[in-house]
């Protein structure tokens, strides 16, 4: 009977029965509930905004006075002393120092060594890992660890290894005998060959994780197809492989041109950038914390270092934000 009555009146049967406690009445929301306090908007503003300034500071407004500073003399002893000499010196820079034009060939030689050989080696390693073979994370860690390791450690680590008196290649070699050193870093002819024997060593396994991860990208099915069509394996990876990396060649090369230009460390642990090892980045520190202390000067070779940088990166972005937007 009650049901008969719900059925022809839900109004009626909405009603309680006289008695009954009447039924709380559900809030109505009015507005969006604050998910976040005032503490969580004053901590998320703190963590934006510290970075921020600390990057404008110590990135943005360093970069814009190395420019402005490069078309003064300066010796770092107050202000008073900067005095502005327009484009002195660049001129003295290309023409009057002996050291800036082997700085440029040094680092372009640091470029053509890093991607002749470690990285076809980092790309010959990775296409090995890639094949599951058995201890593969062991070797992934064993070739991954130099890169790892801090420039200046392994800067001593390969001091030790071009020792002339205890050195290991000497030792091998027999050229640790009085009368037959080898002086792997005193040697002008030799202290370059030798430090980049010792950045392959290092450039190799971080080409080896980045064409690592490119090849985990590879379609399988690309593979499978050119199996069946009867290709071998060079085939494969030569007509089907490689071209799908491309886009990891690309920011190869970038890596590789920025590793090149910013080389310092090993070289200053070393042996400072002296006769046969001068770079870029050793100049600009020889001349802005050396003792002649000229901050003007030392900040024309890092322009110059900057926009060589530049010429690189500015097409490396533009085509990269181009297919962002075709995407």
């Amino acid at each position: 009977m009650t049901t008969n009555i719900t059925k022809e009146n839900p109004e009626a049967a909405a009603v309680p029965p006289p008695g009954a406690a009447p039924a709380k009445k559900q809030k109505v929301p009015t507005g969006h509930r604050r998910l976040l306090t005032r503490r969580d908007r004053l901590t998320l503003g703190l963590m934006a905004t510290l970075p921020t300034i600390l990057h404008i500071a110590l990135v943005w407004v360093t970069a814009l006075a190395s420019i402005a500073l490069a078309f003064t003399t300066w010796d770092g002893i107050g202000f008073d002393s900067i005095h502005w000499v327009g484009l002195q010196n660049f001129k003295e820079l290309f023409e009057q120092n002996p050291q800036f034009w082997p700085a440029v060939q040094h680092n372009v030689i640091w470029f053509v060594v890093l991607i002749v050989i470690p990285t076809p080696l980092g790309l010959f390693l990775a296409v090995q890992l890639d094949k599951k073979i058995r201890f593969s994370r062991v070797y992934q860690t064993a070739f991954f660890l130099p890169v790892v390791l801090s420039m200046a450690v392994i800067g001593f680590v390969w001091q030790l290894v071009y020792n002339p008196d205890t050195g290991l290649i000497n030792s091998i070699i027999g050229a640790n005998e009085p009368g037959k050193y080898i002086d792997w870093i005193g040697d002008p002819d030799l202290n370059l060959w030798a430090i980049l024997v010792a950045a392959s060593w290092r450039h190799t396994g971080y080409m080896m994780i980045l064409y690592l991860a490119g090849l985990k990208g590879v379609d399988p099915s690309l593979r499978e197809a050119s199996a069946i069509d009867g290709a071998n394996e060079w085939q494969t990876f030569k007509n089907v492989v490689f071209p799908a990396l491309r886009p990891t060649n690309t920011i190869v090369l970038v890596v590789t041109i920025i590793e090149a230009l910013r080389a310092f460390d090993l070289v200053y642990v070393f042996n400072g950038g002296a006769e046969g090892t001068e770079l870029l980045s050793i100049l600009v520190t020889t001349n802005i914390i050396g003792e002649s202390s000229r901050i003007g000067y030392g900040s024309a070779i890092a322009v110059v270092l900057l926009l060589i940088s530049l010429v690189v990166i500015v097409p490396y972005l533009v085509s990269t934000f181009r297919k962002e937007r075709r995407a």
